[in-house]
């Protein structure tokens, strides 16, 4: 199929990219066409810059089962924002998340139908984002990305691009994920896990978490205030700051995991209110 779009683009406000609007465009007719039209159940959405892992169609084909029985999933996603390689351990590892990826991923057919109609003129990614859009469903994520986008010269002109997109890792072990059991995700269940894993960690305290974290040989966990506090920590450790309508990128319950200089330690960034969401 070909889109071919000639209509002229109207921004709301002066000096924005068109680019933003022509990209919401297709993908609302790219979608539209693909679930109302061929009546397709589930979509997997991937850009033209990216290369995908060996294991990308085994990781949705597994994932495919959760996104259609568990409903508090809104999307499964290939990509993890602080994927790069030295956050990553665990090929086999994968999250429940608060804050949409995209990069590579998977969305249903009613989860459609239910955002077509509403579908934003343009930054659809950022509108998923949005609280009253993802109606606190989740997303799930692997630790180790199963894409790696390679478009340093895209629609966003390059940004985080040398720091953040190509120090990503893409998997390169062979998963075998029919045989791999998912039902950790479920929402009760990895609701207790992590907040498990969380409470076992390491408290550390005070303004040098870096060099704290580094005498440690465990798991540890940084609390952070707000946002201000987060992106200050965050910056110590060289993780993606960004937030979205008051998610950090990849947290889980407020919760930013990743690990420690590759090895099997894990940091968890912990927000003010993390602990009651988790029951811990």
């Amino acid at each position: 199929m070909q889109h071919v779009d000639l209509e002229p683009v109207h921004t709301e406000s002066p000096g924005e990219h068109i680019a933003y609007y022509k990209i919401a465009n297709h993908y609302k007719w790219a979608l539209d066409e693909l679930f109302t039209k061929r009546n397709f159940r589930r979509v997997i959405i991937l850009e033209d810059d990216m290369e995908i892992a060996p294991d990308f169609f085994d990781y949705f084909e597994a994932a495919a089962k959760l996104l259609d029985t568990d409903k508090s999933i809104m999307a499964v996603s290939s990509w993890n924002d602080n994927g790069q390689k030295q956050f990553v351990y665990d090929p086999k590892a994968l999250y429940r998340s608060d804050f949409f990826p995209g990069l590579g991923w998977m969305l249903t057919k009613s989860t459609w139908m239910e955002l077509s109609p509403k579908w934003p003129k343009a930054y659809w990614d950022d509108w998923v984002r949005l609280k009253e859009v993802h109606k606190d469903r989740q997303f799930i994520r692997p630790e180790v990305c199963r894409t790696y986008n390679f478009g340093e010269h895209g629609s966003s002109m390059g940004q985080f691009f040398n720091q953040y997109l190509k120090p990503i890792k893409l998997n390169d072990a062979h998963i075998d994920w029919n045989s791999e059991d998912l039902s950790y995700l479920s929402e009760d269940k990895f609701l207790i896990k992590f907040g498990k894993d969380v409470a076992n960690a390491t408290p550390v305290h005070g303004s040098d978490d870096l060099l704290k974290a580094h005498n440690l040989y465990v798991d540890v966990r940084i609390q952070y205030n707000d946002q201000g506090d987060f992106e200050r920590v965050a910056r110590q450790f060289g993780v993606f700051e960004e937030w979205k309508d008051g998610v950090p990128r990849a947290a889980y319950k407020g919760v930013v995991v990743f690990r420690y200089k590759s090895s099997r330690r894990r940091i968890y960034l912990v927000g003010p209110d993390s602990l009651r969401q988790l029951g811990v």
